[in-house]
């Protein structure tokens, strides 16, 4: 096709059918345009000619309960390996909330379809009103950064010689369930380069065996230790690597955490940036360290699970997060330029809408940021089904399209697949622009070393690799092509235990991240650690020490792996649910451990694990005991599922299933209202403790986030001081949902055909809000008790840059990407081959018939021809590299003034000078009170002091400028630096 220079009328994000391709239209500071107009994008044949998909007619079936297709799917339990693929169950236990959102939709709709006058249709085509992003073209080439200049120079030599098909291979899914991973390309057998492998998640191996449940991110996080999170990724990218899989879909740094109630929260490391991108950095070196491909997902600010993606609430779009360009860089992009700095290879775009523009479609986001300003050489690819158009999300930046379905999952119709043959054919998609593509994806095989067949042998039949199990089926033998009509048959799961052995069993290194990941937040009196004997006054009375464990949480249930991806609360809260969650291989309950430590010849433990206590209950059971232990939990996941009410994102931020009650029964009643209780929450999030925190009788509480499938040892291992208590909050612990501002509510209702959510709060969220407004929260972000005691002093800056407002100006890449001839193919030889047996929704990239291929005039998108200066902001992996030049360190010493050995975390807080304007908009410039932009774990013995070193970067102490599109460092006024141990507790402080 010719390029047109006219403009369809309809808007970006328009989905008239299935080969419209949304345009992005963005303002850099994301406030809205009405004078813009959107752009239709007509891929690759006339409107005419287009096949008619009924994607109405779907919808309302998914709408109103025929059919609800699972976002990732179910792994199949029976039926000889052969049972329904990816269809998701009615969601148990619908809440009000839930059904009340479905009626306020419906009457949306329909007041709208009324006003419309042109029925279901005009809803359908509903789509965003302003795009709000300016567009950035073409994407930029990789192969510009130097450590990856290698690693482009072999993948050019083999794609070079890759015939079409072959690289639209590459970059197409295959179609979910026609393979064993949850997402799997096709090879390219004439250069050799193999099927790929993407296995979800960020908590472990989603739907495997013999392979390890880590704790949770968010659990990660309070662990506030460096080592922790590197070898955590490093024992995930092993157990992935001896599973066959190529790229693993983690870690997980969106959301953010902005709303505390968002589903996915946990899978993340906390609302900090700071936090989020050292945790993610770590994560990512260790997975790849071990020659897997990591992901950075999912860009960018996807911060709720309710209306989070298309068809998943009965409307035709997403929502929007609609944010300024200073809130991006400073909050959620940074972890994922932090992510880009550690080489991560490839990231995936998120569900949601940027400003009015699909993530997986936003040229701004993929092509402006991502690729230019933060030299990401590596591949983007789309969340599952979140890519919503085809040339138009190639244009803009998306490398590889996931699971390879096109807008409806399991059908077949791919907007890569063949779609993308006949673009690059009829000229509509830029020959250099797929050389690209997939010379991305072929770079980041070569920089993991994947190409090394000792370590990455070929599948069968010219070797043993690839995946050596399957995500739909347990048995032994099952389906390779699960989800079409193959009958086929082998064997797909081979058991391989990835789990370690020995000294190296990842067990153990679970447990420790579980038990540095528990947060001690009350400790009255001294009353932990607990002694495994009970009470030196009652040994010496000869009497048991009467111990009562109840709760829920304490016990088994019925075992970990109950319900489909996690998703209900039962038992003890070892993991959220969704994609991001595995299967167990255990989950040792608290009970059990407990058990198992006491001394049971001085302790007598009675249980009751239930939140219900009965009403005429022995004395025995609350009345009798000298102590008290109650466990109790808050749990949530991913949108695609729901329990009890529970549709993803919580509902509030109280305790679930009654616990609020059990803490105050047994608190009231323990010993007769004598003896002492500790509560131990487990939780995806913060919670409100207000309602039992200060009753007298409570008197120590440990958050133990999610602590995987070592809970209970790992519980034991504080709650009895065989460890420090050494967690510290990786979020903030409110009195109330309302303490977090408007910014931090879930929106649950749509307020819109196009839900619309204003991030308005900007840079204020969570310890930064409560800062701001001088909230007092019940503990803030960074607390947490330990066993012993430290003491903080002489700290002391040192410049070793003087201040200057901007970074150096960007220089040219002294590595050139590959270029390729760009003369288009026969296309005769894109013809599916002679006697080819189709599967059923199987993606190919084969084309039925050369009269398939239509030329005409294209209509890019506005702005496509207009040369985009590079970012100031650029020039290196993770921007520019002067904003990584040092210009202060910071020195403390920090000394154990206890009795024991025990961990601190050293945390280093910057606030910014008062009064700054910025010389570009004459914007008086608002600054949180103070920013994290440093921390480090340290363990001393006790009387031991060390001194901690910190330096600080020209972007630690710089903010984004909007007029400028650049850091900016303030150079008129001081700097303050804090040091303390939470973010309220800092004695020390020097000004620069």
């Amino acid at each position: 096709m010719t390029r047109s220079s006219g403009s369809s009328p309809t808007r970006e994000g328009l989905l008239h059918d299935r080969w419209d391709s949304p345009q992005p239209k963005f303002h850099d500071d994301g406030r809205r345009s009405s004078a813009e107009s959107d752009t239709r994008l007509d891929e690759v044949e006339p409107r005419d000619n287009r096949p008619k998909h009924g994607l109405f007619t779907k919808w309302a079936q998914r709408w109103f309960g025929r059919y609800q297709m699972s976002e990732k799917g179910y792994k199949d339990r029976g039926d000889d390996g052969r049972g329904s693929l990816a269809k998701k169950q009615k969601p148990r236990g619908c809440c009000s909330r839930y059904k009340i959102c479905f009626i306020a939709t419906g009457i949306l709709l329909a007041v709208f379809l009324i006003a419309s006058g042109s029925g279901v249709f005009w809803v359908y085509n509903s789509a965003p009103k302003d795009g709000q992003s300016s567009p950035w073209y073409p994407t930029p080439q990789g192969g510009t950064v130097d450590s990856w200049k290698e690693s482009y120079k072999k993948a050019a030599a083999m794609v070079q010689n890759m015939t079409l098909v072959e690289k639209v291979n590459v970059t197409s899914g295959t179609g979910w369930s026609q393979d064993l991973c949850v997402g799997n390309t096709a090879p390219a057998n004439g250069v050799g380069f193999p099927a790929l492998c993407l296995q979800d998640g960020p908590l472990g191996l989603r739907f495997m065996d013999h392979s390890t449940a880590f704790p949770a991110g968010i659990t990660v996080g309070a662990t506030w230790n460096k080592d922790l999170m590197y070898r955590r990724g490093r024992a995930h990218g092993l157990e992935a690597k001896l599973k066959g899989i190529n790229v693993l879909l983690a870690p997980a740094m969106g959301p953010l955490g902005r709303m505390p109630a968002g589903g996915r929260n946990w899978e993340g490391f906390g609302p900090d940036p700071v936090l989020q991108a050292a945790a993610a950095s770590e994560v990512i070196k260790g997975i790849q360290d071990s020659g897997v491909i990591a992901t950075a997902k999912h860009l960018v600010a996807n911060e709720q699970e309710h209306f989070r993606q298309s068809f998943e609430w009965g409307l035709p779009n997403a929502i929007s997060s609609n944010l300024d360009d200073r809130t991006l860089h400073e909050l959620y992009l940074w972890p994922f330029a932090e992510s880009v700095r550690a080489g991560v290879a490839s990231v995936m775009c998120s569900y949601n809408l940027i400003n009015n523009s699909y993530a997986c479609g936003n040229s701004k986001l993929m092509n402006g940021i991502l690729k230019d300003e933060l030299g990401f050489q590596g591949f983007v690819q789309s969340d599952w089904l979140a890519q919503r158009s085809g040339v138009a999300s190639a244009l803009a930046g998306l490398d590889m399209t996931m699971p390879g379905d096109g807008l409806i999952w399991q059908d077949g119709e791919s907007l890569f697949g063949p779609r993308l043959t006949e673009a690059v054919l009829n000229g509509s998609l830029p020959m250099d622009r797929l050389n690209d593509m997939v010379t991305r994806v072929v770079a980041a095989w070569y920089q993991l070393k994947q190409d090394n067949q000792t370590q990455w042998p070929p599948p069968p039949p010219e070797g043993e690799g690839g995946p050596n199990f399957s995500s739909f089926t347990d048995k032994k033998i099952g389906l390779i092509h699960p989800g079409s009509d193959d009958t086929t048959e082998a064997e797909v799961n081979k058991f391989i235990d990835v789990q370690g052995k020995g000294k190296d069993a990842h067990g153990r290194l679970a447990r420790q991240i579980a038990s540095e990941g528990t947060v001690l937040v009350k400790n009255e009196g001294g009353i932990l650690p607990l002694s495994k004997t009970g009470s030196r006054e009652k040994r010496n009375t000869g009497a048991k020490y009467r111990v009562a464990i109840f709760g829920e949480d304490a016990g088994p249930g019925r075992g970990p792996n109950a319900c489909p991806d996690r998703s209900c609360n039962q038992g003890t809260l070892g993991s959220g649910w969704g994609s991001g969650a595995v299967e167990f291989p255990y989950l040792l309950p608290p009970l059990e451990a407990l058990q198992s430590t006491f001394d049971s010849d001085s302790v007598e433990i009675t249980p009751l694990l239930s939140n219900n206590i009965p009403v005429k209950a022995p004395t025995s059971l609350l009345q009798d005991q000298d102590l008290c232990i109650v466990f109790v939990n808050s749990d949530s996941g991913e949108g695609f599922e729901s329990w009890d009410g529970v549709r993803g994102d919580r509902n509030d931020l109280f305790l679930q299933k009654g616990g609020e009650q059990l803490v105050q029964k047994v608190a009231r009643g323990c010993g007769k209202g004598k003896s002492d209780t500790i509560v131990v929450v487990h939780a995806v999030g913060a919670v409100v403790l207000e309602r039992w925190i200060d009753l007298p009788n409570v008197k120590a509480v440990l958050l133990a986030n999610l602590p995987g499938q070592e809970s209970g040892n790992a519980l034991a291992e504080v709650l009895f001081g065989t460890v420090d208590a050494s967690g510290r909050l990786p979020y903030t612990v409110g009195k109330s949902l309302s303490d977090y501002g408007p910014g931090g509510q879930i929106l649950y209702y749509p307020n819109g055909v196009v839900p619309q959510q204003e991030f308005t709060e900007r840079l204020y969220i969570d310890y930064r809000r409560f800062d701001k407004y001088n909230i007092t929260p019940r503990y803030e972000f960074g607390f947490g008790l330990s066993y012993t005691t430290f003491e903080f002093s002489n700290l002391t800056l040192t410049e070793k840059k003087a201040k200057s407002a901007l970074p150096a100006p960007r220089l040219d890449s002294q590595v050139a990407p590959p270029t390729y001839p760009t003369d288009l193919p026969d296309p005769s030889t894109a013809l599916f081959p002679p006697n080819f047996r189709k599967l059923k929704r199987r993606i190919y990239p084969y084309i039925s018939s050369i009269s398939d291929i239509k030329h005409g005039k294209y209509p890019y998108p506005d702005g496509y021809d207009d040369v985009q200066p590079p970012s100031p902001a650029g020039g290196g992996a993770g921007g520019n590299p002067d904003l990584y030049t040092s210009h202060l360190t910071a020195s403390v010493n920090l000394k154990n003034t206890g009795s024991r050995k025990g961990k601190q975390v050293v945390q280093v807080y910057v606030s910014f000078p008062d009064g700054v304007v910025d010389a570009s908009t004459g914007d008086k410039i608002d600054f949180p009170v103070r920013q994290l932009r440093r921390f480090e774990k340290i363990e001393l013995e006790a009387g031991k002091s060390q001194n901690v070193e910190f330096e600080f970067t020209r972007k630690d102490l710089s903010y984004w400028s909007r007029g400028l599109g650049n850091w900016v460092m303030p150079t008129e006024g001081n700097f303050t630096v804090s040091v303390g141990a939470s973010s309220r507790d800092l004695p020390e402080s020097a000004q620069w």
